[in-house]
């Protein structure tokens, strides 16, 4: 894509493909190679590779050697600007990174959730309009599926449970949004189980919807529970469901 437009290349291979991995599989053999007979500790996919040594000192004399092995020996141009010696929280590898507490534990990096938050924004915006059950599982939940399935090794769950609260908001925003009068918002909330008098008092509450969609009466006519039922996809609930199998 050229300025949105799609273009011929002459060069190089698609992004997302599965030949990019295999070449670079090929190439880099002997980086791997070195990397053993070096003894070092690393991981590397395609063409992003993690080192892990235990002094910044040992860090910046490895790449230095490595910067030179691969502009000398494989003839190949390393990107400076991606490269950095660093403790490894303070780096992501295929959307990974560390927690340090009392043990390193594996956590999904903080750029990676809120990509997927961008992401998961442009669907919301295709779903104002549409009936939230069928939003729910022909276009969310597939999307859902997808990505816990990948980032389920994370050893630190906290950021399901806050995603989960953050999907159903944005579904809560949805209905608000559809309801537009205050009357349907009003009926809507008795139907749901309010008192009278709240329910009135919630739909005239004068605030924006994205404020009504986090607000108590939004959360008790519609909690988790009401999203179960919907079908919607909980991350929180699948990384229970599905356990990490021993290698």
């Amino acid at each position: 894509m050229v300025e949105g437009l799609v273009s011929q290349t002459s060069k190089g291979t698609p992004q997302g493909g599965p030949l990019s991995p295999l070449l670079s599989n090929i190439l880099l053999t002997d980086l791997d190679q070195e990397l053993e007979r070096r003894g070092h500790n690393f991981c590397r996919y395609a063409d992003d590779c993690n080192v892990y040594v235990a002094t910044r000192r040992s860090g910046e004399r490895v790449m230095q050697s490595l910067t030179r092995f691969l502009e000398y020996r494989l003839k190949l141009k390393v990107n400076a600007e991606k490269s950095a010696v660093a403790r490894p929280w303070e780096r992501k590898f295929l959307g990974f990174t560390f927690h340090v507490d009392r043990a390193c534990r594996i956590k999904v990096a903080p750029k990676t959730i809120q990509r997927f938050r961008e992401h998961l924004k442009e669907l919301f915006r295709m779903g104002r309009g549409r009936n939230l059950g069928r939003f729910v599982e022909d276009t969310l939940n597939p999307v859902l599926r997808g990505w816990i399935n990948y980032f389920r090794l994370a050893e630190v769950k906290i950021y399901a449970e806050e995603l989960d609260g953050w999907l159903r908001r944005r579904l809560r925003l949805i209905l608000w949004r559809q309801w537009k009068r205050v009357w349907t918002r009003m009926q809507n909330l008795r139907k749901r189980g309010l008192a009278e008098e709240r329910a009135a008092a919630s739909a005239c509450n004068g605030r924006g919807p994205w404020w009504n969609a986090g607000a108590s009466h939004m959360n008790e006519a519609y909690p988790k529970k009401y999203f179960d039922q919907l079908g919607l996809v909980s991350l929180l609930d699948e990384i229970k469901r599905q356990p990490i199998m021993a290698t």
